[in-house]
């Protein structure tokens, strides 16, 4: 990772499938040392946005700057060596143990047929300490199962070392404890190493806890951001998720309550009735 951290941001990104605009016009800056979360419905833009910004997906207008200098002028093992990107669509090797799949993240760095260095052997180390998957690094990588082989591939992302980690859902597939780690391994990223973190997310609670700035898009643009607890108010989430929402701070911690409004509004009530067609005999 380089001393002076690098940032990366988007400027104006117009993004197409086929002839479909899916992103209009936005522009995000991920920004060292802080985590910014992007959040919104199924079909918002948001993890194309992040794909765009991994070089995963053409952009059509705008730019992409990692620092100041623009995506298309770096050579492919250059940028590897600033940004990473933890997607959710990842195979599950074959043939491989868990190091050897972590070991992934010091291709970058590594020359031609050369084997592992002392540096790289001491990030693969850490990587795998931190995701807890440290003590299955002889298992079979195709053994795993899908909470499991999450966390090893997000040790691959982390062995990588770079200024800028793009995370897609890392929480998916985890239990409770390991959904809790992560977000705080996201912080400590931030926090402790001075990274710029974009993650996705699709848990709004999760979302306010561990994001610095956060971006609300609906449609493929932006509906609001900025702080939290000024992006996630009760008539912004209503209106891009299209359902009552009611958001408040838990009076213990301060965190912010996110309580969407169903038809079970309450712990043991029954649902409400749908309503009754209407026979012709009514009109």
């Amino acid at each position: 990772m380089t001393d002076d951290r690098t940032g990366l941001r988007g400027e104006q990104l117009l993004l197409r499938y086929g002839r479909t605009a899916v992103v209009h016009g936005v522009s995000v800056a991920l920004t060292p040392g802080r985590v910014t979360a992007l959040v919104g419905p199924n079909g918002s833009g948001k993890s194309t946005l992040l794909r765009a910004l991994a070089r995963l997906h053409k952009v059509d207008e705008g730019r992409v700057l990692v620092g100041e200098r623009e995506l298309s002028l770096l050579h492919a093992r250059e940028f590897a060596r600033e940004v990473t990107l933890f997607s959710q669509s990842r195979p599950s090797p074959q043939g491989l143990t868990v190091a050897e799949v972590v070991a992934f993240g010091r291709h970058p760095y590594r020359r031609g047929f050369a084997g592992l260095t002392a540096e790289d052997r001491r990030l693969i180390e850490h990587a795998m300490a931190v995701t807890g998957v440290q003590d299955m690094a002889e298992r079979a990588a195709g053994e795993l199962s899908g909470g499991e082989m999450q966390r090893v591939w997000l040790a691959a992302c982390l062995a990588q070392d770079t200024a800028v980690v793009l995370l897609d859902e890392p929480t998916n597939h985890l239990d409770l404890r390991y959904q809790v780690e992560t977000l705080d391994l996201v912080r400590d990223l931030a926090e402790e190493h001075g990274v710029a973190v974009g993650i996705v997310l699709h848990d709004l609670d999760h979302a306010a806890r561990v994001a610095d700035e956060l971006v609300l898009m609906s449609a493929g643009r932006i509906h609001a951001a900025g702080d939290p607890a000024v992006v996630l108010t009760s008539e912004n989430v209503s209106a891009v998720y299209e359902l009552p929402v009611e958001i408040g701070a838990d009076p213990r911690n301060g965190h912010l309550r996110i309580d969407p409004v169903g038809r079970y509004t309450a712990r043991g009530r029954r649902a409400l009735p749908a309503p009754s067609p209407i026979r012709e005999d009514q009109t």
